[in-house]
């Protein structure tokens, strides 16, 4: 199963340096709007079978003109919603980054437990989790191989790509997940293959047409020695 991890376009809480959290009513900005529109062109094109989405407006609006190109109907899990950062919701990024928890978030993420809120180490848990338990239905309607989009934030994606890379989540901060950014993931029964992470580009296509192996002649799973032969 391959997976297309999509941030939202930019917001209005991204251009005002909040963090937004599940704040209700966060929308996307103008530029948000464009880079909603522009996935059609970006993606549309790829075999997707299924769009999963988070609950937030901002996730909302970014994957509509998409799932409409796609003739889709967007399944919302809260499991990929943004992370409950408690008492920090809706505060500046410049007030927080003088809170003592700052350092933590930066240096060893996975013992950071938001006031009020859930800890990074949770937040990883039910991400990949989700991850897993579409991918197991989705694989039963569509084969091994089913191509699949979720549309979530930013956090949440950086830590969905650490695990797959088998970083520890104290390096989830080395990742990067820029607003309509995609990272793609292709989980296999040995170990997931990480195709690409915060593609920006005009196109997304590359890796994700063939099957199996990045080499016909290895199983299905088993990473090529000297690298891919494509």
């Amino acid at each position: 199963m391959t997976i297309v991890l999509l941030r939202h376009g930019r917001s209005t809480s991204n251009t005002a340096h909040v963090l937004a959290g599940r704040s209700e009513g966060v929308d996307l900005d103008d530029k948000g709007r464009r880079q909603a529109t522009e996935l059609v062109d970006r993606i549309a094109e790829l075999p997707i079978r299924a769009v999963v989405c988070s609950p937030l407006l901002r996730c909302r609006r970014t994957i509509e003109p998409l799932a409409e190109a796609l003739g889709l109907e967007p399944v919302f899990d809260d499991r990929f919603a943004e992370v409950d950062y408690g008492e920090w919701t809706g505060r500046k990024i410049g007030d927080l980054v003088s809170e003592p928890l700052w350092s933590v978030v930066q240096a060893h993420p996975s013992a950071a437990v938001f006031p009020g809120g859930e800890g990074l180490a949770q937040v990883q848990t039910r991400a990949v989790a989700a991850v897993r338990d579409h991918d197991a239905r989705l694989a039963e309607q569509h084969g091994a191989d089913a191509l699949w989009l979720a549309c979530t934030h930013g956090d949440i994606i950086k830590a969905v790509v650490a695990d797959a890379l088998g970083l520890h989540l104290d390096g989830f901060q080395r990742v990067s997940a820029d607003p309509a950014s995609m990272s793609v993931i292709r989980y296999t029964p040995l170990r997931p293959f990480v195709l690409h992470v915060n593609h920006t580009g005009p196109r997304l296509t590359s890796a994700l047409t063939a099957a199996g192996s990045p080499d016909g002649d290895a199983p299905p799973g088993d990473a090529v020695v000297g690298g891919s032969t494509d």
